[in-house]
């Protein structure tokens, strides 16, 4: 399962696309300053417990670390996959004040 990027004025998504249709999505937008920002994350039901909202997740951090930016996970699957392992995300895991 391949993960692909779109975006288009600030607001993007990464998702997987399966059999002609969408199996999972993860939406996002960007702030001006470098901040990613995940809103939600939603895997089809066939899906679950496969580690595709991970997979999806994962993209993000790459797509932060190879772009400079932080993340900020307000979707709650994302902050806790982040979360959890904190150290190993800190290069993009956005600090809270």
């Amino acid at each position: 399962m391949n993960v692909e990027r779109k975006e288009s004025g600030g607001k993007g998504s990464f998702f997987i696309n399966a059999e002609g249709r969408q199996v999972a999505l993860m939406t996002y937008t960007v702030q001006e300053d470098h901040l990613l920002v995940i809103l939600h994350t939603e895997v089809s039901d066939s899906l679950r417990g496969k580690n595709v909202g991970s997979k999806l997740v994962m993209e993000a951090v790459t797509y932060a670390r190879n772009h400079e930016m932080r993340i900020r996970p307000l979707c709650t699957f994302a902050k806790r996959f982040l979360e959890k392992e904190k150290d190993l995300y800190a290069d993009v895991l956005e600090q809270a004040n």
